[in-house]
């Protein structure tokens, strides 16, 4: 594989440009977040549990709604992503809101190099690990941020979900990682298909045997693996409403998994 730092250049440039367009768009929501809401879905919210108290680390946050979210629930958090144009907004929005959470800016592969604290929990959901070539570098950089009896907590659209054209209408894209990167020219974004944007974009993709043994081998216990039919996002093209808060792909219902869950302790 070349040199993933030209890809990384990339992906940071495509992440800044989307920044501004996620926060005003009706995606997040951000002023009735500010107002008292929460960006977390029940999915996470049930299964990771009661974070009251606890030292709070999540990697790739974006410009911090999820961090900040748990932070409303008692958690003493810290977001991390490569983006800076994100981690200032999510500065900026922590001190409008008054909530007190840290920011660090840097690629999720130099955590350690960044973040010297233990945590109780780290976290990451929805669409981060798809831009890391190395997953077996992702799990070192969570274990040496565990405590002994830590927990790691993922949830993440399903690898199945990766494979499709951007219709759903056929496979595209193999379900394993070749070690090259997926090379697209996008525009708009999940959050504003219709937004003036036009930026080329590398990802990769990671099957489930890459993800659990990389958690595995870096000295994580399993403690559950879940799939899930739904998505709590309208976040792909040709997706219908199946609940309150739950979307599937048109003509796929109850057929492919949307969504995948991973919590794993650390030590005893």
């Amino acid at each position: 594989m070349t040199d993933p730092d030209k890809y990384f250049s990339a992906n940071k440039a495509l992440w800044n440009n989307k920044t501004d367009v996620h926060m005003k768009s009706a995606f997040y929501s951000l002023d009735e977040f500010k107002a008292g809401g929460t960006s977390l879905n029940p999915v996470e919210v049930r299964e990771l549990g009661d974070v009251n108290g606890k030292k709070l680390l999540h990697l790739q946050c974006h410009f911090g709604m999820d961090t900040l979210s748990w932070a409303r629930l008692g958690a003493v958090t810290t977001g991390l992503d490569f983006s800076d144009k994100a981690i200032n907004a999510a500065k900026k929005i922590a001190s409008e809101m008054g909530v007190d959470c840290r920011f660090v800016c840097c690629n999720v592969y130099d955590t350690g190099l960044h973040i010297s604290d233990k945590f109780d929990i780290v976290f990451t959901s929805y669409g981060t690990i798809g831009w890391l070539p190395d997953l077996s570098k992702w799990a070192a950089e969570i274990v040496q941020r565990l405590k002994p009896g830590g927990i790691f907590y993922m949830v993440d659209f399903h690898p199945v979900v990766w494979m499709f054209d951007d219709e759903f209408s056929y496979f595209k894209y193999s379900y394993f990682n070749t070690g090259e990167p997926i090379e697209e020219e996008k525009t708009g974004t999940y959050a504003d298909r219709d937004a003036a944007l036009k930026d080329k974009e590398y990802g990769w993709n990671h099957s489930i045997s890459d993800i659990l043994n990389a958690l595995i081998e870096a000295g994580l216990t399993i403690n559950f693996f879940n799939e899930h039919a739904e998505s709590p996002y309208e976040c792909f093209s040709n997706m219908v409403k199946t609940g309150e808060g739950a979307y599937q792909i048109a003509g796929m219902e109850n057929k492919i998994p949307m969504l995948y869950s991973i919590k794993a302790s650390y030590g005893r």
